[in-house]
């Protein structure tokens, strides 16, 4: 049985190889304007077999190209296909009602402005504002760049209010569909991914941050971050996945990195990863450091795993405030009972107004996993504490002692708990950011958290006394230990040109004392030394001197080197000579020695890390290469736990309940504005 399509009549009777007679080709001249011309090579039509009842076809011509028919406008270069069975006619009559160079469509520019036409660009020479068309292309990557960084839905293109305001402010524009939209957002990634590809190829090390995350699904979702410096020192930090994997143990994480390393070529310049103190995390990175450990890698893989300072912070603080959990929960419930009912709500605003108290914040809940949340959930109940006793709050003898109303003396142990906290939230806020290197940041903030902890263990009040000591006891379990910290942080400070070794020697004296605390110093500086010899050898072709440096006072001497000529070769090859004697108490030794004793100018006090290093690491070619690496190092993976809750915003159960396919797609739209890219594998 033969198909509807094959019964169809073709919409045109003009064979390809005939040719137009003289008359027919003076009808169809006849119809164009005096501008247009015929192209060469083309078979014209003009005999039909049923004519175009619309009227708008006759701003057309008509021609064959494979076997196919398409239209020409008379007016300009644009061209369609215009088999009416196969492709429809939406396109052509478009474009006959929006073509600026048909006649017919003069009258519609009567009344309109000049200016919707013309935008202006910039001043000119004499200051006055030039105006000029827009470029089309301009204007297409600008709604897709709008797209993207508002966050709005494809269809948003083909609602009514979006095409009034693009026909008025640029009718020449042919507004895409919302499926041209999306492959057009599509391209996007694939050109990010690939200008991020080659920028991968130019840097040096690359230090990763990676967190899981359970959809409500109960699917397991990992994200992968990439950090590193460029050669112009700027900090980069990139999603490069952001994938399922089958469960949250350390072998299921293990592989999804190294995948992921592997997919982009970058095996091979891993050069720490950041994560919890989960124990499936730490088998994955013992398992990467086999990996860096074949591929190459900088201090025999010894440092690659680096703990996330937010969650030991965040284990630290919990093991204290557990000892006030009556007053929390009160003020809790307090806030809860407020929140829960909009007639609540307006009856604590009203006694907000009489109370007269001058703040903006709203009441917050807490996420019990989170102690920061919970500081502002106190903080901000603290400043409504007066408007508290004047709301009835549920009270009876059958309620629990941490269900009932605040009292006055759970007030004031918030008040104190509050002030206890509020060093470690500005703490864990300064450690936690992704777009300034941290790094440099870390032994001094642990130092200030240590002497916090010190002062209120000393303080009048029994509680908080013991708070501190059970805080203190939870932060000498990961930080009272110089073995068991990541190395990379001493030389990070080392490295801070505000720093270098002087506030290592004074922070660890203070933390162990004068006599241990220099020891302890000492051992930082003979492995900061030892790491810039391995750094020297890696790079030696950047080093003003040929041969080799060793620790070894014996000669060698290389006959075959030797010039036959004396004279200056022989002075040359002496001083060569003399250098390799030296060994590492030689050049390697005195660029470092120089670092550390150079002094700051006046106008550099002012400058950043990254700022500083970029004007001065010519001066260190060794030692800047070192830098790169150790100051791109981050301190916490608030970077990749974000991509979960971008702009402060919790994944709702919409994004949540997306499938593995297309949820790294969506995510994509509100990433991409952030400078990342999410990959999916």
């Amino acid at each position: 049985m033969e198909s509807s399509q094959s019964k169809r009549t073709p919409a045109y009777s003009h064979e390809p190889s005939q040719a137009l007679s003289e008359a027919e080709m003076e009808e169809l001249l006849a119809t164009l304007p005096p501008d247009k011309k015929l192209k060469e090579g083309r078979e014209y039509v003009i005999k039909r077999k049923t004519k175009k009842k619309a009227l708008y076809w006759q701003y057309f011509i008509e021609y064959a190209e494979d076997g196919k028919l398409r239209a020409e406008c008379k007016f300009c270069d644009k061209t369609f296909a215009a088999d009416g069975n196969l492709n429809g006619s939406k396109n052509v009559k478009n474009h006959a009602e929006s073509c600026f160079g048909n006649p017919a469509n003069k009258d519609k520019e009567k009344g309109k402005e000049k200016q919707s036409k013309l935008y202006f660009d910039q001043l000119n020479d004499s200051g006055e504002l030039k105006c000029g068309i827009p470029n089309l292309k301009d204007v297409r990557e600008a709604l897709i760049y709008m797209i993207i960084v508002d966050e709005l839905p494809f269809k948003h293109v083909e609602k009514p209010g979006f095409k009034y305001l693009m026909q008025t402010a640029c009718p020449n524009f042919h507004i895409p569909s919302r499926t041209t939209i999306a492959r057009d957002c599509l391209k996007l990634y694939y050109s990010e991914k690939e200008r991020l590809r080659e920028m991968f190829q130019t840097c040096q090390r690359i230090s990763v941050t990676t967190d899981t995350w359970t959809s409500i699904q109960r699917i397991n979702y990992m994200c992968l971050t990439a950090h590193f410096i460029s050669n112009d020192w700027k900090l980069h930090k990139k999603i490069i996945n952001f994938c399922p994997i089958s469960s949250h143990k350390g072998e299921a994480i293990r592989k999804a990195v190294e995948a992921c390393l592997e997919y982009w070529g970058i095996e091979d310049k891993l050069f720490t990863i950041t994560v919890d103190n989960a124990s499936s995390n730490d088998v994955a990175c013992a398992h990467l450091t086999k990996m860096v450990r074949r591929t190459g890698c900088v201090n025999d893989g010894k440092n690659v795993h680096v703990r996330c300072i937010a969650h030991i912070i965040n284990l630290i603080v919990w093991d204290g405030i557990k000892e006030h959990g009556v007053c929390i929960d009160r003020v809790r419930n307090a806030v809860k009972y407020v929140k829960n009912s909009p007639a609540r709500i307006l009856r604590f605003k009203e006694l907000v107004q009489k109370a007269n108290i001058d703040c903006k914040a709203s009441l917050s809940f807490d996420v019990p996993t989170r102690w920061n949340s919970t500081y502002t959930m106190l903080d901000t109940a603290l400043k409504f504490q007066r408007v508290f006793s004047g709301i009835s709050l549920p009270d009876g003898e059958d309620l629990n002692d941490n269900e009932r109303p605040p009292e006055p003396e759970d007030w004031k142990k918030v008040e104190r708990l509050v002030m206890f906290l509020k060093g470690f939230y500005v703490l864990t806020k300064r450690i936690s950011g992704s777009h300034y290197v941290t790094s440099n940041k870390g032994l001094s903030e642990i130092a200030a958290m240590y002497d916090m902890l010190n002062k209120w263990e000393r303080n009048g009040d029994l509680n908080f006394k013991a708070m501190a000591s059970s805080m203190k006891r939870k932060f000498d379990k990961y930080w009272g230990n110089v073995e068991k910290m990541n190395k990379f942080i001493y030389v990070a400070s080392i490295l801070d040109p505000h720093s270098k070794l002087i506030v290592v020697q004074l922070t660890l004296s203070d933390m162990h004392g004068k006599e241990k605390g220099m020891k302890l110093a000492n051992d930082v500086k003979e492995f900061t030394y030892a790491l810039f010899d391995e750094y020297r050898i890696m790079y030696s072709f950047v080093t003003p001197q040929s041969g080799q440096c060793g620790d070894s006072m014996s000669i060698d001497i290389d006959v075959e080197g030797e010039s036959m000529e004396g004279g200056s070769d022989y002075i040359k090859n002496l001083g060569d000579r003399a250098k390799r004697l030296k060994g590492s108490s030689g050049y390697v030794r005195s660029e470092l020695d120089r670092y550390l004793n150079d002094q700051l100018g006046p106008e550099e006090e002012e400058l950043d890390t990254l700022a500083w290093w970029g004007s001065n690491g010519h001066r260190y070619p060794v030692l800047n290469r070192m830098a790169r690496d150790i100051l791109a190092i981050p301190l916490s993976t608030v970077a990749s736990e974000s991509t979960f809750s971008t702009g402060g915003r919790t994944l709702d159960p919409f994004r949540s309940s997306l499938t593995p396919k297309v949820m790294p797609l969506h995510l994509l739209i509100f990433v991409i504005k952030f400078v990342c890219i999410i990959v999916y594998i």
